[in-house]
């Protein structure tokens, strides 16, 4: 038989001389390179990807001069608002009316990341001008600024409104993470009044306060929690002198973890008498740092204790009296189960304190302020359980 010959298409490579033919399978051309057959010696050629003219290449150059270069304007720093993106004012026609946004949508327009929704609705914020185009800055809800684009036939009179409160409705759309841009409809610009806005949002703030749930008290009263809360809540603890005023000792009372909080009214000089008892206080509470805040007592009277005080007749007391002057360390031996008084002449606007993990090691059970008429002294009563010598060190720091 006969052997079959390939098919030969002749065609003009580029970059080939004249005469040279290109083995393919099919009149369209494969895709891998072929070999060349001539009259003189074969030779194999690169890929035709590879293969390019000096016409080619020329007029890529060519092409390339004519393309400008991309230039990449950098934003000013601190903003995060989607850029404009034509130069010029939109025009005068608005378009067509959409369906209202519900609810849940419009949390997601003020969600910080969100892209994607559209529709009627209403924001509220401060005009801001960035390259000569109107702005409206609007707190999301974590409180993180969003920039939306003010389109319309008053594009032009809204740089006239700079740091004023507007409000405007019309077709929002969030195309960019931190922000969008609003079709305006209908707009009202009220300017910024620095006394009527302080009282305004001090008015605010106390419409805002809420009553404090039970187990957001307990947190409360916990050493390093709920910083920054504030609200409604009735506290229960022991009067103390502090200094500038009466304070509420709530939880790890005698402890370098004491949580206090000053007590403001206007009936709380009556309670000096009542140092060292038990009382309650209800009012707007305010936890500044991690050990204690302010209240701003409604109502502050005394109570009766929780528990009744250990009784003292059936033990053997052992007694120390350290006065401030001495530094050196006094030992002293308990019995176990038996009680140890340790009595500490106290200072105004500071609380003698232990660590808590020794508290618990020596059996820390009591701590009563004595007040006297001209001093007072703090008095810790232990009943160690277990043997050893212990090292009991007290601390002298200011209250909160």
């Amino acid at each position: 038989m006969a052997e079959k010959k390939p098919k030969v298409v002749s065609r003009k490579a580029a970059g080939t001389r004249k005469g040279s033919v290109v083995s393919a399978k099919s009149a369209k051309g494969s895709k891998k390179a072929g070999r060349v057959a001539s009259k003189g010696k074969g030779k194999r050629l690169a890929p035709p990807a590879a293969r390019t003219s000096k016409r080619g290449a020329k007029k890529k150059s060519a092409s390339a001069r004519l393309q400008p270069p991309r230039i990449a304007v950098p934003r000013p720093e601190g903003w995060l608002g989607p850029s404009p993106d034509k130069s010029l004012p939109r025009a005068t026609r608005l378009p067509q009316e959409g369906r209202a946004l519900t609810k849940r949508e419009m949390e997601h327009v003020l969600t910080v990341g969100a892209r994607g929704v559209s529709g009627e609705g209403s924001l509220k914020g401060l005009l801001v001008v960035h390259r000569n185009h109107p702005y409206l800055e609007v707190l999301g809800r974590d409180q993180r600024e969003l920039y939306f684009i003010l389109q319309g036939p008053d594009q032009e009179v809204f740089p006239a409104y700079v740091d004023h409160k507007v409000s405007v409705s019309g077709l929002v759309r969030r195309t960019h993470p931190y922000g969008g841009t609003v079709d305006v409809r209908k707009y009202t610009a009220r300017k910024i009044e620095e006394g009527a806005d302080a009282s305004k949002a001090s008015a605010t703030e106390t419409e805002k306060l809420r009553l404090l749930s039970p187990g957001e008290v307990e947190t409360l009263i916990l050493p390093g929690m709920s910083v920054g809360v504030r609200g409604v809540a009735t506290l229960r603890g022991r009067l103390e002198n502090g200094g500038d005023g009466l304070i509420l000792v709530v939880s790890n009372e005698g402890t370098r973890q004491q949580v206090s909080f000053t007590v403001n009214g206007k009936g709380v000089k009556k309670l000096t008498k009542f140092v060292g008892q038990a009382a309650v206080a209800t009012g707007v509470v305010a936890k500044l740092t991690g050990w204690g805040g302010t209240i701003d007592a409604e109502m502050c009277e005394p109570r009766a204790p929780e528990f009744p005080p250990i009784s003292r007749k059936n033990i053997h007391l052992t007694h120390v009296d350290v006065s401030p002057g001495t530094s050196s360390p006094k030992e002293v031996s308990v019995g176990v189960n038996n009680g140890l008084e340790v009595a500490l002449l106290e200072k105004i606007g500071h609380v003698w304190t232990i660590e808590p993990q020794l508290a618990k090691r020596v059996s820390l059970r009591e701590v009563a302020l004595r007040s006297g008429p001209s001093s007072s002294i703090r008095e810790f009563f232990f009943t160690p359980r277990n043997t050893g010598l212990h090292e009991v060190e007290f601390f002298l720091g200011k209250i909160h």
